[in-house]
C-alpha cells in the first residue's frame, strides 16, 4: 500500500492534475444507474495521496492551498463531466438551434460545479496534518462544499456525493436521520479512510488504524441501521387511495408541434381509459395522474379538451396533470407557468401549483438581455420562458388527502420539498425526462426522488413522460415501476406515510451539528500539532 500511495505522491504537477481528473471520472461509476460504489475505496484515498503530494511539493503554505484547490477542481471536473454528460442530449432535441451549444453545456457546467470541489480541497489543505486528521479535514471541507453547491445561485445538488452511499433501500435509511448532506459527510469519511493505511508523513500508524476501524464501524452502522429500520417497517402495504399513472412516452421533438395536439390528447385519453389495451376502465374515485407539461397548449384555453376529460372521469375521480398555465396579472404582461393542475370529474380546474424552482437555461434565461443579443433562448419553446411560482404549496385531493406537488427537478432539493404547515400524506413528482433519452439522467433523477421519500418519511408517486414512472413507499422501496421508453399505465395504491423522521423535523441542523463537531476536532488537532 505504501508503494501504491507513493506513485500518487511523487507525481509532477501536470501529471497530478491529469490523474485527478481521471480519478474523478472513474468515481462517477458509483452514481446511478451503475452504483459501483466500491470503486470509491480506490479513487477517494488516491485523492488524499494526490493532496499529500501537493502539500509536500509546495514551497509555501499559500502554494499548497492553491495546489490543493487545483487538484480538487480537476477531480471534481472529471466527476461532473462523467456524471452529467447526458445533459448534452437535451441540446439535440432541437438540434438545428441548440446542437452547437452542447459541447459548452457538457463542459462549462461541470467546470463551474468543480469550483466548489476546488474550494473544499483548498480549505482541507489548510488543516492538512499527517495521519487521520487529513482524511477528516477532506471529508469535512468537501461536505461543506457540497452543501454550498446545493444552495448557492439557486443551487444544483444533483449527484451530491452522499448518493453514492445510498444505492439500495437498505443503504438509504440513514437519510431519515441526517439527510443527503449527512450522508455526504459520511461518504467522504468512509471512502477516504483507506488512505490512513499510509499515514502521510510522521502520523502515527496506530491512530490512523484506529480511525480506519472507526470508519469501518460507521459503514457497518449505516448498513445495519437500514436493515433494522426496514425490518421494523414490515412488508409494503396495499391499502390506500387507488391511483393510475399514465406514461405516454411522447417524442420530445414532436410534442410541441401544433399539428400533433389532438393526437396527443387522444393518446392520453386512450391510455387513461384502458382503450389502448393497457388496463381496465377507470373506476369511481380513482386518482388519475398525467406527467409534466402533458399538453402542447394552455389547457385552460381548450374547453373542448376539458369536456373530453370530464367524459373520461367516472364519479368522484380526479385528474392531476402537468400543464402550462397562463395568467395576465394587473401589469398586463401575460405570464406562463409550469404547473400542476387538479381537475374534478366535471373537468373543472379546482386547484393549481406553479413550479417555484425553475431550471436555468431550460425554462428561463438568467440575464436574458445578454442572451437576447445573440438570439439565444431557453430550451422550452415559450418566447419569454416560464415565470416562477410564488411559494411551495400543499394541495388536497378528496379521498387522497394533502400532498406535496413537485415538478421535475424540484424533488432533488433536500429539505425543500414540503411546504410549511400541515404535513402532507404523500409527494407527487411530475416530470419529463424525455429530453435526456436512455441515459443515466432519468435514473439519477429517480434515485434522488427515492431519497427524498426516505428523508421525509413520505411515499412518492412519480409520473414521467417516458419513464421512470413509479410508486415508492416511505422507505424508498419501489412498489410499482414502468421503465424508460415504455408506453403504458401503472395501477396501484398510495402507500401510508411513516412517522415524521428526525430529518423531517430538524432538517439540516443535525448535519450542522456533525460539521461543528468535526471542525472542533480538526481545530483541536491542529492546535495540538502546532504546540508539539
Amino acid at each position: 500500500m505504501d508503494r501504491f500511495a507513493r506513485l500518487f505522491v511523487r507525481l509532477g504537477m501536470w501529471s497530478r492534475l491529469a490523474v485527478a481528473a481521471a480519478l474523478g471520472a472513474v468515481s462517477a461509476l458509483a452514481l446511478a444507474p451503475l452504483a459501483a460504489f466500491p470503486i470509491l475505496w480506490l479513487t477517494t484515498p488516491a485523492l488524499v495521496w494526490l493532496l499529500d503530494g501537493t502539500a509536500q511539493a509546495a514551497a509555501s503554505r499559500r502554494r499548497a492551498i492553491l495546489g490543493g484547490a487545483a487538484v480538487g477542481w480537476c477531480f471534481g471536473f472529471g466527476y461532473f463531466v462523467a456524471g452529467l454528460w447526458w445533459i448534452g442530449a437535451a441540446f439535440l432535441v432541437d438540434g438545428d438551434q441548440f446542437a452547437w451549444l452542447m459541447p459548452l453545456a457538457v463542459l462549462i457546467l461541470p467546470a463551474g460545479l468543480a469550483v466548489f470541489w476546488a474550494l473544499g480541497a483548498g480549505v482541507a489543505t489548510v488543516f492538512w496534518r499527517p495521519g487521520w486528521p487529513r482524511v477528516l479535514a477532506l471529508a469535512t471541507a468537501m461536505a461543506a462544499a457540497e452543501w454550498l453547491r446545493g444552495h448557492v445561485l439557486t443551487g444544483f445538488p444533483w449527484n451530491a456525493f452522499g448518493y453514492t452511499l445510498a444505492p439500495t433501500p437498505m443503504m438509504m435509511q440513514s437519510a431519515a436521520l441526517v439527510g443527503i448532506w449527512g450522508l455526504t459527510l459520511a461518504a467522504f469519511v468512509i471512502f477516504a479512510a483507506p488512505a490512513c493505511l499510509v499515514p502521510g508523513g510522521s502520523g502515527s500508524r496506530r491512530s490512523s488504524a484506529t480511525f480506519l476501524v472507526v470508519a469501518g464501524a460507521l459503514f457497518a452502522c449505516h448498513v445495519g441501521f437500514g436493515a433494522i429500520r426496514l425490518a421494523g417497517a414490515g412488508p409494503i402495504g396495499d391499502a390506500g387511495p387507488a391511483v393510475r399513472i399514465v406514461q405516454p412516452s411522447l417524442d420530445q421533438s414532436e410534442k410541441w408541434q401544433a399539428e400533433n395536439e389532438d393526437a396527443i390528447v387522444d393518446r392520453y385519453l386512450a391510455l387513461s381509459g384502458g382503450d389502448a389495451g393497457t388496463g381496465a376502465p377507470l373506476e369511481d374515485g380513482v386518482l388519475l395522474i398525467w406527467p409534466e407539461s402533458a399538453f402542447p397548449f394552455v389547457l385552460g384555453d381548450r374547453p373542448d379538451v376539458l369536456s373530453r376529460i370530464a367524459d373520461l372521469l367516472p364519479p368522484r375521480a380526479t385528474l392531476i396533470t402537468g400543464a402550462v398555465r397562463a395568467e395576465e396579472p394587473s401589469d398586463g404582461l401575460l405570464r406562463a407557468y409550469n404547473s400542476v393542475l387538479v381537475l374534478d370529474d366535471t373537468g373543472t380546474i379546482v386547484a393549481a401549483y406553479d413550479k417555484v424552482h425553475l431550471v436555468p437555461f431550460g425554462e428561463y434565461l438568467p440575464f436574458q438581455w445578454i442572451f437576447d443579443i445573440f438570439g439565444i433562448r431557453q430550451l422550452i419553446a415559450i418566447p419569454e420562458g416560464f415565470s416562477s411560482g410564488h411559494a411551495r404549496l400543499t394541495l388536497t385531493v378528496p379521498g387522497a388527502g394533502p400532498f406535496a406537488p413537485l415538478i421535475c427537478y424540484e424533488i432533488v432539493f433536500p429539505g425543500q420539498v414540503v411546504a410549511p404547515g400541515i404535513r402532507p400524506g404523500w409527494m407527487l413528482n411530475l416530470t419529463n425526462d424525455t429530453w435526456f433519452g436512455d441515459t443515466p439522467g432519468p435514473y439519477q433523477h429517480f434515485l434522488q426522488g427515492r431519497i427524498r421519500a426516505v428523508e421525509e418519511g413520505l411515499p412518492l408517486v412519480r409520473a414521467a413522460n417516458s419513464g421512470v414512472s413509479a410508486i415508492v413507499d416511505a422507505y424508498g422501496r419501489v412498489t410499482h415501476e414502468l421503465g424508460l421508453d415504455r408506453r403504458g399505465t401503472i395501477d396501484g395504491v398510495i402507500p401510508s406515510a411513516a412517522p415524521p423522521t428526525p430529518y423531517a423535523r430538524f432538517g439540516d441542523w443535525i448535519f450542522a451539528i456533525l460539521m461543528l463537531c468535526c471542525s472542533i476536532v480538526l481545530v483541536a488537532t491542529s492546535s495540538r500539532t502546532q504546540h508539539s
